[in-house]
């Protein structure tokens, strides 16, 4: 098992809310509330539990797992009692008829002199079970949790529930911090691998960033030995991690996961996407797309262009569940005939391709994080553009905002290949393109994996560069 690696800013983040916390203590309102949110498996949970590690604190921790109020109360309790803080044997003479009276009573056992870590996992259960949870908690909080010196840690995998839980309109409004905990960044996990650049952003791109697969990875293993070992393995982290994703994002849900593995297998545009999906109306697809969209699952995007466009196109935000669904999921039967060399036959003959349209988001967002770097200025809004016949096609756009810019300020194309650097026949190709959409002589860049073989450019970046964006 691997130490746990990374989240350093986090961890310092939850340790300073702490501090407030004992600051505070003796005051009026001592107690502290944060709102975890990230999508699932992204090691929420891990990362609060190495802050209670590190932290030394008494702690209370409990866990919802989408069952009725009742016995999420019960559960509740359970760990109330378990927990190794000094009111636990007051709490196990305790039986609460209901949430309110939970939580007043945990808030008179908690001690008044030094701090205690209270974390409700998975929060948007709660809501969704507990008739008026958040006004019961919003009650809870003003009247007696936070006059006790508590750090209240509310963590959710639902990003538009957790979202919707501080906003203006909702009782707990302003209650608590939001802290938005991402995957692990290609910097992070070249350390924990102890892989060079280019591995890294390969390995970012199939594990998504996810702790758990990471920990599989291994230091200093190649990706062709990952796959080998992960791929035969039905119950590795890489093989079963996106099927309970999806179960538990969408239990009932059959259209939206149509529509996932469309968008999952390459098609980006709606008609394309209802083709695929067997919605050739296009009827449900909507509403699909729409709860995908707001789960933060899928995200439309339109070209960053000086003129409005409504030619979008859709994409799964986690290269992960891209991997999955484009090489796992159609070979599951391969898999489960204990035929996986074959399996990874198919992965390896559409991994180039796949790798050059997956890795350009994450390359974008890299380039963004490091500018202004070799006389390319920062941008505001780093995207791509495209045209609806898409005989123009921008891997690459700076501009001033998005997605309808006013001004430019570079193009780019990415070229990530192994064997392959940015020569003459691409740098034409951008100039080409350039010359479509502006008649300003728009600074042009590349970002590549095998360096570049013209001259023309205004800059190049490769991996090394891109990945020292990710880094403090």
């Amino acid at each position: 098992m691997l130490e746990f690696v990374g989240r350093e800013q986090e961890l310092a983040d939850l340790n300073r809310m702490l501090d407030q916390v004992r600051a505070a203590i003796g005051g009026r309102a001592p107690g502290q509330c944060v709102q975890m949110r990230g999508r699932r498996r992204i090691g929420k949970s891990s990362l609060v539990e190495e802050f209670l590690l590190r932290a030394e604190v008494p702690s209370i921790f409990f866990t919802a797992e989408r069952r009725p109020g009742d016995e999420e109360l019960e559960s509740l309790w359970q760990s109330v009692v378990e927990s190794s803080w000094e009111g636990a044997d007051f709490a196990a003479g305790v039986v609460p008829k209901s949430w309110s009276s939970a939580l007043s009573t945990l808030a008179t056992a908690l001690p008044d002199d030094r701090p205690t870590v209270l974390v409700l996992d998975e929060v948007p259960y709660l809501i969704e079970q507990v008739p008026a949870f958040e006004g019961i908690l919003q009650r809870a909080w003003d009247r007696e949790l936070s006059r006790k010196p508590v750090l209240l840690i509310l963590i959710g995998s639902d990003l538009a529930m957790m979202e919707a839980l501080n906003a203006y309109d909702r009782p707990f409004h302003q209650r608590g911090r939001e802290m938005a905990i991402g995957p692990l960044s290609p910097a992070a996990i070249a350390d924990m691998l102890d892989l060079d650049p280019a591995e890294a952003f390969d390995a970012a791109l199939v594990t998504g960033g996810l702790p758990l697969i990471c920990a599989e990875w291994g230091r200093a293993r190649s990706l062709s030995e990952f796959l080998a070992d992960s791929v035969a393995n039905p119950l590795s982290a890489l093989m079963v991690s996106a099927e309970r994703t999806l179960v538990a994002e969408f239990p009932v849900e059959a259209q939206s996961y149509q529509v996932l593995t469309a968008i999952g297998s390459g098609e980006r545009t709606f008609t394309n996407i209802s083709r695929q999906a067997g919605d050739p109306a296009g009827s449900s697809l909507t509403r699909a797309l729409g709860i995908l969209t707001r789960k933060r699952i899928v995200v439309a995007e339109s070209p960053l262009a000086l003129r409005p466009s409504k030619n979008k196109r859709y994409r799964i935000t986690d290269p992960y569940l891209r991997f999955w669904l484009s090489f796992i999921a159609p070979n599951r039967a391969l898999i489960e005939r204990r035929r996986a060399d074959l399996a990874l036959e198919k992965i390896n003959a559409g991994w180039t391709a796949w790798r050059g349209r997956v890795v350009e988001p994450l390359l974008r967002e890299s380039l963004a994080r490091i500018l202004p770097a070799k006389g390319i200025p920062a941008a505001a809004a780093v995207g791509s553009l495209w045209t609806r016949k898409n005989d123009v096609e921008i891997d690459v756009v700076g501009a001033d905002r998005e997605p309808d810019a006013r001004e430019l300020y570079f193009l780019g194309s990415i070229k990530w290949l192994e064997k392959a650097s940015f020569d003459a026949h691409d740098l034409v190709a951008l100039q080409r393109h350039r010359a479509a959409i502006s008649d300003s002589p728009l600074p042009l860049l590349a970002l590549t994996r095998c360096g570049t073989r013209c001259k023309g450019l205004d800059a190049s970046f490769d991996a090394e560069d891109l990945l020292a964006a990710w880094r403090p």
